[in-house]
């Protein structure tokens, strides 16, 4: 009994063996029909494709051709033509590195329950594309197209259709700005802004942006101006809150009576490459709530709008205050002297009572600074007086006693004059005053070091 019993043991392993051995061999012979391939599978021109669409994570988009491409759930939304392009270009050379041929187990390639199936349907055809797993080891995605056979593909189509719909709307675009001819402000501004070269207006060769206010051209600084631009052209229009509002809608975003609105006067490059004049607005709010009930905080609800587009973006609180800081201070020059020092040739000096000229003389393209007919190395009082910038901006007229006054004079047409004055203020500003008209608060250190400047020179 026992011997028959070992016998039907030994039997049993000798099966389990053998199909354990078949196995093996089957799985040998079923990875000997991996094999490397440069084909492409695949030729789909997208001109011929009538309808596309794609699930993955258990949501599905879908568009369907007529003259332009339309999305099927809404006709109203606006589709990104070159976006429906660019994802069907993959398809017009789909090549493979890796063929798997008679395949008997999708599951292994995540292909018997696909992460994504991207169906395309062309004037005369009908494709469906599954994809499966990604190969680690490989660093490729096994795809499926029907013909029985598993790819590995370099090229992974899930990079072009791991998207959502707000990523196939056709957003508003915001033009380069290269040639300003006129910036116009409404609403919380209400001011224009010119573009002018070689003016009268500024004591810089490089004021380009003149601010209109109150019948004055006052000169901006260039480089605040081309931020803000920056700012303008790189405000993050994606984040749609609707793409078909009505104009009894625009009250919910603040958008009836914009906060603010920016009109730029531009002129653009034409494919003939001919000038040609063009118009870009856009308008800001804050969310009404928010605005009405004053609160201030960091995270800013606000919505944008460019001209009359039906599509309305929410954007974040930082480009909301990068736009609405547009007022004149916001874009004018920091410096208190309003002109380059290598154009200075005089300064006359008010200090303690006392009175002080330094005077120069040109020696080629180098300045000599003097005093008292002595050369004198005017690099620390050019450093503070250059540094002398704003902390705030004031309409106060000064209360205590004068630090520093300079007179200082320009080479330049008609020889201008510059006054600068700088009063205290308290303990931590000076007032300053520039030909008559208070203008800046700046750091007292600053007016201390600038008054140590002038102690060096004049009782060296």
């Amino acid at each position: 009994m026992k011997r028959s019993k070992r016998i039907y043991m030994l039997l049993g392993i000798l099966v389990v063996a053998c199909i354990a051995t078949f196995a093996l061999i089957r799985f040998e012979e079923h990875k000997e029909k991996i094999r490397s391939s440069e084909e492409i599978i695949l030729e789909i021109p997208s001109d011929t494709v009538e309808a596309l669409s794609w699930e993955y994570e258990s949501k599905t988009l879908s568009f369907h051709k007529e003259d332009d491409w339309i999305y099927d759930e809404d006709d109203e939304f606006p589709v990104d033509q070159e976006k429906i392009q660019w994802l069907l270009g993959i398809f017009e050379q789909f090549g493979v590195s890796f063929i798997i041929e008679d395949v008997e187990d999708y599951g292994q390639y995540g292909l018997d329950d696909p992460i994504c199936r991207i169906d395309i349907t062309t004037t005369d055809q009908s494709y469906e594309i599954l994809l499966g797993n990604y190969s680690e080891m490989d660093q490729q995605r096994y795809v499926s197209i029907g013909d029985g056979n598993v790819y590995l593909v370099k090229d992974d189509p899930l990079n072009y259709y791991d998207i959502e719909i707000k990523d196939v709307i056709d957003n508003d675009e915001t033009p380069i700005f290269d040639n300003v001819k006129e910036i116009v402000f409404s609403g919380a501004e209400s001011y224009r802004i010119i573009y002018e070269e070689d003016s009268e207006n500024s004591y810089r060769d490089d004021d380009v942006y003149f601010a209109q206010l109150s019948g004055k051209s006052l000169p901006l600084d260039t480089s605040r101006v081309e931020k803000y631009l920056r700012n303008v052209r790189y405000t993050d229009l994606t984040d749609y809150v609707t793409y078909k509002v009505k104009a009894e809608e625009l009250q919910k975003y603040g958008l009836d009576n914009p906060e603010l609105t920016l009109t730029v006067n531009y002129i653009a490059e034409n494919e003939e490459g001919e000038g040609v004049d063009e118009t870009f607005v856009l308008h800001v709010s804050r969310d009404p709530e928010e605005r009405d009930n004053s609160v201030d905080e960091e995270e800013i609800t606000a919505y944008a709008r460019i001209g009359n587009s039906k599509i309305i973006y929410q954007i974040s609180s930082d480009d909301y205050k990068n736009l609405i800081a547009a007022s004149y201070n916001s874009l004018r020059h920091l410096e208190v002297l309003p002109a380059k020092f290598e154009d200075v040739y005089q300064i006359d000096i008010t200090l303690e009572g006392k009175n002080y000229t330094i005077s120069s003389e040109k020696k080629g393209e180098e300045r000599i600074y003097y005093y008292n007919e002595e050369e004198i190395d005017i690099g620390d009082f050019k450093y503070f007086l250059e540094g002398l910038e704003v902390e705030s901006f004031t309409d106060e007229r000064p209360k205590h006693s004068l630090e520093i006054g300079l007179t200082v004079y320009l080479d330049m047409e008609k020889e201008p004059k510059i006054k600068i004055d700088l009063y205290r203020y308290d303990g931590t500003h000076c007032l300053a005053m520039v030909d008559r008209n208070p203008v800046f608060l700046v750091k007292r250190p600053s007016v201390v070091d600038l008054i140590e400047a002038v102690h060096s020179i004049v009782l060296n």
